[in-house]
């Protein structure tokens, strides 16, 4: 695909969009994926990954307990990646990736993913460009891996602001109830913002066999919007059913 730039691209609403016009549609997706999520548990043949990644206070423990907020837990899990550890850095990047991807009839979430090794990684000169390419594809091959296994993948870059994200981030420090996120390293890593976006973009020009979605997250509102339309249709596009009794 051409080279995508996050600075051509709004992190906005449109702006005819109404606020409680758009939440009242996000909660009868999420009664809607609900149903769908069921549907996928009990006919067991299909499997959804679902990657979120962003900038620091883009607002991806926000789109997953919003979206998915009437979904079963039984049929649905979250996984986050850190810091890969000993063992983990003992074998290839994808090592840890590949055990916690879904199984038939699961949805599987994960917030920040594999493509931690080609961004981090990147920005803090951990790797060479020339290790970068070649991750990046195997990240392809793998995710055609998965996609051939009828892993269905969504891949969302919750887009923001610098100057939402330093809002976002100020309000770790005060208020009570988001003091928990905050992090000192967070402002530490925002001053990386343009390598960051410039590597972001080349992740979204080399690993694109499955697209990535843009979401526009400055507000909560439409970023859960446009996730929950895309999380309902793919999985209306799945369209798994409810088994029927065998006939003796």
């Amino acid at each position: 695909m051409a080279k995508l730039k996050l600075d051509k691209i709004s992190a906005d609403p449109p702006r005819e969009a109404e606020k409680e016009a758009y939440k009242e549609k996000t909660k009868a997706l999420q009664k809607a994926i609900d149903e769908w999520q069921n549907k996928l548990y009990a006919e067991h043949k299909h499997a959804l990954l679902i990657v979120f990644q962003g900038m620091d206070a883009s607002g991806k423990d926000g789109a997953v307990r919003s979206v998915f907020s009437e979904v079963n837990p039984q049929g649905i899990s979250v996984h986050s990646f850190k810091v890969p550890t000993e063992e983990e850095t003992d074998h290839d990047f994808l090592w840890r990736i590949h055990k916690q991807t879904p199984g038939k009839g699961m949805i599987k979430i994960f917030n920040r993913s594999h493509y931690e090794d080609v961004l981090v990684t990147r920005v803090h000169k951990l790797i060479n460009d020339k290790t970068a390419k070649e991750r990046m594809k195997a990240i392809n091959d793998f995710e055609n891996l998965l996609t051939a296994n009828n892993t269905h993948i969504l891949k969302f870059y919750l887009h923001i602001t610098p100057e939402e994200q330093s809002e976002r981030l100020a309000e770790r420090m005060e208020i009570k109830r988001k003091m928990w996120k905050y992090n000192p390293g967070d402002a530490i890593e925002a001053k990386s913002w343009k390598e960051y976006r410039k590597y972001y973009e080349d992740c979204f020009e080399h690993c694109n066999e499955v697209p990535w979605m843009i979401v526009p997250s400055n507000k909560n509102w439409y970023k859960e919007y446009v996730v929950a339309k895309a999380v309902h249709d793919l999985l209306k596009k799945i369209n798994p059913k409810y088994p029927s009794l065998e006939k003796e």
